[in-house]
């Protein structure tokens, strides 16, 4: 199955050249070159090669871009989440996020979703849920300081959004013999 790559800086006859005979030096075999992207016939090309190879000729591969933002729009969540930075935090994530990575919102959304295929939201709710699920196996935190430090409106809505991603109440999965925790590889 071909595999379609996008390259910055490509925007000219020539660029498209260089590319051609770098891919080919390179063993690479091109389906199809043009402005800005490149078809390749290989299955799974080796990206890591791909990348140095561009870079050593002023181009850049947007795939590793794009996957380097994903994973640190990830990191930033889940930080904000464990250091208890969501406590007093009047802004949405999205606020936060177009703040940490000065990128509109709305670019930061799309680009989420069609990676990652969840919304940013969605994503956001679900790491505060299994930091909720971490604190109740551990009996650390009250649900009152559990809601304060996820930035919960209060506990009433930290408990509806629970039992909406896990199908029990925070006291029921307390209860739980097996706490069906995910891990952060797995999310």
């Amino acid at each position: 199955m071909p595999t379609e790559i996008h390259i910055k800086n490509m925007v000219c006859q020539r660029c498209e050249r260089v590319v051609e005979e770098e891919f080919a030096k390179a063993g690479f075999r091109l389906n199809t070159i043009e402005l800005g992207r490149v078809v390749l016939s290989d299955d799974n090309p080796d990206l890591t090669k791909i990348a140095a190879l561009l870079s050593e000729n002023g181009f850049e591969l947007l795939e590793e871009k794009t996957s380097r933002l994903i994973k640190d729009i990830k990191t930033f969540i889940i930080q904000l989440i464990r250091t208890g930075s969501l406590e007093n935090n009047k802004k949405n994530i999205s606020s936060l996020l177009e703040d940490q990575f000065h990128k509109e919102r709305k670019y930061l959304s799309q680009l989420f979703s069609n990676s990652e295929n969840i919304t940013l939201e969605k994503f956001f709710i679900s790491q505060k849920v299994e930091q909720v699920k971490e604190w109740l196996v551990y009996n650390e935190l009250t649900l009152s300081e559990m809601a304060f430090r996820l930035g919960y409106s209060s506990v009433a809505h930290l408990s509806s959004q629970f039992k909406q991603v896990t199908g029990f109440t925070p006291s029921n999965f307390r209860e739980l013999k097996d706490h069906r925790r995910k891990s952060l590889d797995d999310m």
